[in-house]
């Protein structure tokens, strides 16, 4: 009788990412404010920076969703928020969305000019704030980011429209990724595309976030700021995670909210 060899197991089907979570909407001082609310275990605020959305924080949601409650609002203006950009108010909308939430106690992430919000967060409400991280912040000092020349992006709004504005900013130092990962470069692009413009096209109703009061030694709380590049949570999303989860679990009592 002729041996059969053994027929092998199928092969095991890759793990599928998780669904993301369901987008929620808070109306704030006349603006209608998408975020998305997701995972368990403390919370952990996440704001991004300027032209981007919640989306940039997939990769850290994917890694961080089993260890925290992840909550990632579209700053005012931004992603599929409503109104004009208006970073003295950002400290004003991430409270409220931590009401909203009954969130007692919660550690931020800030990003560019989400670590402003965050750090204007932070001293409005230090009780609220585990932790804070501010990873690539302006001069916090500064009335603005000399990075940013807002005033030109503006005329070329005005001269050529917000999609030439779009291209010039995908060029932008700022925004250039390290990776080469084709997922990654999408959704950076799918972001700046999303971007409305809208501080570009109406300038005048634009206050910038007062520099007095942004001070980190005012802070009764634990804070880091990592020396990175400016998407470091994009282009090295593990280590980034990691770094973030070693930080936040230091300093923050684990507890839900």
């Amino acid at each position: 009788m002729t041996a059969c060899a053994p027929v092998p197991a199928p092969p095991t089907p890759a793990a599928e990412p998780p669904t993301p979570a369901a987008d929620r909407f808070l109306v704030v001082n006349g603006a209608r404010l998408r975020y998305r609310d997701e995972g368990c275990g403390p919370a952990l605020l996440l704001v991004h920076g300027w032209t981007l959305d919640l989306e940039m924080w997939d990769p850290q949601v994917r890694a961080l969703r089993n260890t925290f409650r992840l909550i990632r609002p579209d700053r005012r203006g931004h992603g599929r928020s409503d109104g004009i950009p208006a970073p003295q108010r950002d400290s004003e909308d991430l409270e409220a969305l931590c009401d909203q939430l009954a969130l007692a106690r919660v550690a931020v992430v800030g990003m560019s000019q989400g670590a402003r919000a965050a750090l204007g967060f932070a001293c409005a409400a230090p009780h609220r704030v585990s932790a804070l991280i501010l990873d690539g912040p302006p001069a916090l000092q500064a009335d603005s980011d000399p990075e940013v020349p807002l005033q030109r992006y503006a005329a070329l709004v005005r001269r050529h429209g917000i999609d030439a504005f779009r291209c010039e900013w995908a060029r932008h130092a700022l925004m250039q990724l390290r990776t080469e990962d084709p997922g990654v470069r999408a959704l950076l692009a799918a972001m700046i595309a999303r971007y409305p413009g809208n501080d570009l096209r109406h300038p005048a109703a634009v206050t910038e976030v007062p520099s007095s009061g942004l001070r980190l030694e005012a802070l009764p709380v634990p804070a880091v700021i990592p020396a990175a590049g400016h998407l470091p949570n994009l282009d090295t999303p593990d280590t980034y995670s990691k770094l973030c989860r070693g930080f936040i679990t230091r300093h923050s009592p684990r507890e839900t909210s």
